[in-house]
């Protein structure tokens, strides 16, 4: 079966959106080949872009649908409520991905955990915070499952209260989170590991110690700075706790896409 093109209730949605220049096509191409390795569900490959230039002929690439926010925040996650819209041109269970992740280990679970729940990553944040939090915890939007057309409240809610959640929330993360709590859970942490707050080592031995990959990770998420392409090799950064040095096996999976 061809599993980019098979159309039935088993087939899956792997979701990204790539805008601007921030990310090249290589980011999406890379993304998608490695789900032939580590995914083996029948799936459908969907980006949602103002590019399509350059995307593999099997990624389906759709125009990202307009939501009702204004420059500068349009080009922001406030883009990411456009997959609570309706009439998306999508049907079935969605797993959004970022484009600065790695896919480093087997996907089948994410389809299955707490199935009616909206999972995402609970966000990275330090160890103050962690300790005298104020308030409940955030997700981090770089992985979440969601259902085509099926969580159209997010964005109903959203425009039901926009002024007042553009003018509050930052980051956009930040709002998605208000919106799906009610039904959202948090994946297992070891499987959305963070690259600079979990596997970078800490100030002064990330000049002389290379990052490790964690033995249960399924997805190493670069969100902020380094980007994969970065660490792979080697990133200096504006202050000197920023410092990667070439990382082996992220700059062997750069390549190997």
């Amino acid at each position: 079966m061809d599993r980019q093109t098979a159309d039935n209730g088993t087939v899956v949605n792997i979701v990204t959106m790539k805008w601007g220049t921030a990310y090249g096509q290589e980011h999406v191409n890379k993304l998608y080949r490695s789900l032939e390795e580590y995914l083996s569900l029948p799936f459908r490959f969907v980006c949602f872009t103002d590019d399509p230039e350059g995307l593999d002929r099997e990624i389906a690439c759709f125009p990202i649908p307009e939501i009702a926010v204004e420059p500068p925040k349009l080009y922001t996650g406030w883009r990411k409520l456009a997959l609570f819209k309706d009439e998306l041109p999508i049907e079935g269970t969605c797993l959004f991905l970022d484009l600065d992740l790695l896919i480093v280990g087997s996907l089948e679970d994410l389809f299955s955990f707490r199935p009616g729940t909206i999972p995402i990553i609970r966000d990275w944040v330090p160890l103050g915070r962690r300790l005298f939090p104020k308030g409940p915890p955030v997700g981090n939007s770089s992985v979440f499952r969601f259902t085509a057309n099926k969580t159209t409240f997010v964005y109903e809610q959203f425009l039901s209260e926009r002024q007042w959640a553009l003018d509050n929330f930052q980051p956009p993360q930040s709002y998605l989170t208000h919106c799906i709590r009610p039904k959202m859970s948090f994946w297992p942490p070891e499987w959305c590991v963070s690259f600079k707050e979990c596997l970078r080592p800490t100030f002064p031995l990330n000049y002389f110690i290379e990052a490790k990959q964690p033995p249960t990770a399924k997805i190493i998420v670069f969100h902020g700075r380094p980007n994969p392409d970065q660490a792979a090799y080697g990133f200096k950064g504006k202050r000197p706790h920023h410092y990667v040095r070439p990382t082996s096996w992220v700059r062997e999976y750069w390549e190997k896409y």
